[in-house]
């Protein structure tokens, strides 16, 4: 292929998919992943896309953009299921579980419908339904509560707002795991959505412990209202993608860190 066809197609990929990793292009364009990163540094040059660790983004796309769960579903598929068992392993008996929305614990909650039986509550709609068609369909071994809080729902089917963080500050819950749009050295965990930033902080001062599930695209990715502080979580679990730094710099803030898969 020749290099301007190579450029347009990481373009397309950049406006397709709002974030890609560098492996995943040179896979695609059967290309090495230096040469990759090369096209990706002179298409930042232009103006055409932003450089992130580990892969590129929409130049200004991210602090506000909130891609749609499916979208978001389909992305990082793998890395997100090893995630999703390695936080699975935390979950026992009769616990309360806090599950923020997001692909990513939308992935947890498939590795839980037929897991020890707890109290889930969750302000995502694909969560709550997840596992009311595991009981009514006799799939899961055993029926857990779960508690959907209301709101105003988001582009990734989220429910959020002033009814989703009152309901939030009458509870109290064991763990959470918690979703994030991204992960930044200073700005901490955020999100896209100022309301769904409200919420999951009330999520967190609802929760003994807060375990942040994020595959390693998240590093470097910055939404406009932060969530936390890194030191706000007790563990974050990503995967073997995470940059030698990024996890230097976890490691320092974040109680514990885990690498999953």
């Amino acid at each position: 292929m020749l290099p301007a066809a190579r450029h347009q197609a990481i373009v397309d990929a950049v406006q397709r998919d709002r974030v890609v990793r560098v492996s995943d292009l040179a896979q695609q364009l059967g290309v090495s992943l230096m040469t990759v990163r090369r096209d990706i540094e002179l298409l930042e040059e232009g103006g055409r896309l932003e450089r992130i660790h580990g892969g590129a983004k929409v130049p200004g796309d991210v602090s506000t953009h909130e891609p749609g769960f499916e979208l978001k579903s389909t992305q990082l598929t793998v890395e997100k299921r090893a995630i999703a068992l390695e936080a699975a392993g935390l979950v026992h008996e009769g616990m309360a579980v806090g599950l923020s929305a997001g692909t990513t614990t939308w992935a947890l909650a498939k590795e839980l419908v037929n897991g020890p039986r707890i109290t889930v509550v969750t302000n995502s709609v694909r969560i709550a339904d997840l596992f009311h068609h595991a009981a009514s369909g006799g799939s899961a071994r055993f029926a857990s509560t779960v508690i959907l809080i209301g709101g105003e729902r988001t582009p990734s089917d989220a429910l959020v707002g002033p009814i989703a963080t009152a309901a939030l500050k009458q509870l109290h819950l064991d763990m959470l795991f918690l979703g994030v749009h991204g992960m930044d050295a200073d700005a901490g965990f955020t999100t896209p959505n100022l309301l769904e930033a409200e919420t999951d902080r009330a999520f967190v001062a609802a929760a003994r412990k807060t375990v942040v599930l994020a595959d390693h695209t998240k590093w470097g990715l910055l939404g406009i209202s932060t969530i936390a502080p890194l030191d706000a979580a007790d563990e974050v679990i990503s995967d073997a993608g995470l940059g030698p730094e990024a996890q230097r710099i976890l490691g320092e803030r974040v109680g514990k860190i885990r690498i999953a898969g």
